[in-house]
């Protein structure tokens, strides 16, 4: 089906030094969302990024919050 929407299924989030979780980003492809993620993580600030495909269980979660 196309009906000229774009799908943007990959997600990078951000967590600050404070908990506080903020989405950074949607994006078509799960290596853009990676790239962003990691050009934003080298950065040597202390918050913490992740990527998430959209529809994810318990997307938005940090990664291994909910072990």
């Amino acid at each position: 089906m196309n009906d000229g929407t774009v799908t943007l299924p990959w997600l990078v989030f951000r967590q600050d030094d404070n908990g506080n979780r903020y989405r950074v980003g949607r994006y078509a492809t799960r290596a853009e969302a990676q790239e962003i993620a990691d050009t934003l993580d080298g950065r040597g600030h202390r918050q913490l990024y992740w990527v998430e495909r959209l529809g994810a269980k318990d997307a938005g979660a940090a990664p291994g919050a909910a072990d």
